[in-house]
């Protein structure tokens, strides 16, 4: 049972029944089954012409037992195959992380990746899947999001809060805190330890500004980090922090903030990467891209992230 792989379904006014459709018609992967409606998900893939077999369980022995995607059903009403009930998708969406957070702490699953889901159920207790799932295991400011493909990995120091509150979040410890468990889980994941490199919070590091926030918390933080055997250099100034050199001298560039860090990664490698949350007690990871409305229904989605992500999870720990 330990192999077991759970995919949460995630928004179901999204692109997520068909990258999940066209991901298992790919691999005809045995070990992964899904967390969310049966109904939906078999009528917005019908609609979408991908032929898959599916299959509704209620036990976990069921998987390996049928030679078709099983769906763990999680209740919800819905109008129609693309027009749900709007009321019931938050409650829907968190059941279903609710549920694949007891299964991956039992022990029952690898770990789960969840298909992509609107921010929009979010508050500002748990601004995102990242801040929920730190909550859910009490491990609040000791979480990571760590965006990864083989080429370079790139971690936002804070996740999702407004630029104006960045400032007043970083902190020396949150950088000592978040640093060391990066290189922990890096070492446990990949079994090397990481070359990381940070950037700094201003335009070109503020010009080595005494009172600047790169010479005031950043750089203590570095010079503690460097005496605890941690590879780290930095601050480097954004603008030129993915340079080809950069990328070929280090594992993880670290940024201060999420567009800052997320923006020229995804413009450089699209669909090439995966979410992974460090510092659970399980191994959750998303595709690293959104809900794609703009084509829901259009048979255009890309399964390759959500591929990327099933691969990754099933060579971790073989």
């Amino acid at each position: 049972m330990k192999d077991l792989i759970a995919i949460i379904a995630g928004e179901p006014e999204s692109i997520n029944s068909e990258i999940i459709a066209k991901a298992w018609k790919k691999k005809k992967i045995k070990n992964i089954f899904i967390i969310g409606n049966f109904s939906i998900l078999k009528k917005q893939i019908k609609k979408l012409g991908i032929k898959i077999p599916l299959i509704k369980i209620q036990d976990l022995k069921d998987v390996k037992k049928h030679k078709k995607l099983c769906i763990l059903d999680v209740p919800l009403k819905f109008r129609s195959v693309f027009n749900i009930n709007r009321s019931q998708v938050k409650n829907y969406i968190f059941k279903s992380f609710d549920i694949a957070h007891k299964l991956a702490i039992k022990k029952e699953v690898k770990g789960f990746i969840n298909a992509p889901v609107d921010k929009k159920i979010f508050n500002s207790k748990y601004p995102g899947v990242t801040e929920y799932l730190s909550y859910k295991n009490n491990t609040k400011n000791k979480e990571i999001m760590f965006i990864h493909n083989k080429k370079i990995s790139v971690v936002p120091l804070t996740t999702h809060i407004k630029i104006k509150n960045v400032t007043n979040k970083i902190s020396f410890n949150l950088i000592k805190t978040k640093i060391i468990l990066l290189n922990n889980s890096y070492f446990n994941l990949f079994k090397i330890k990481p070359k990381i490199a940070i950037l700094g919070l201003n335009p070109h590091n503020s010009e080595n500004e005494h009172n600047s926030i790169e010479n005031k918390i950043i750089r203590p933080a570095i010079t503690k980090l460097k005496k605890l055997k941690i590879n780290i250099n930095g601050p480097f100034p954004a603008d030129t922090a993915f340079n080809k050199n950069n990328i070929l001298a280090y594992d993880v560039l670290v940024g201060m903030y999420h567009d800052q860090i997320l923006a020229p990664f995804k413009a450089l490698y699209g669909f090439d990467a995966i979410n992974i949350t460090l510092g659970l007690k399980y191994i959750r990871i998303s595709p690293d891209h959104g809900t794609a409305k703009d084509i829901i229904g259009l048979n255009m989605a890309n399964p390759e992230s959500l591929i990327n992500a099933i691969n990754f999870l099933n060579k971790v720990n073989d």
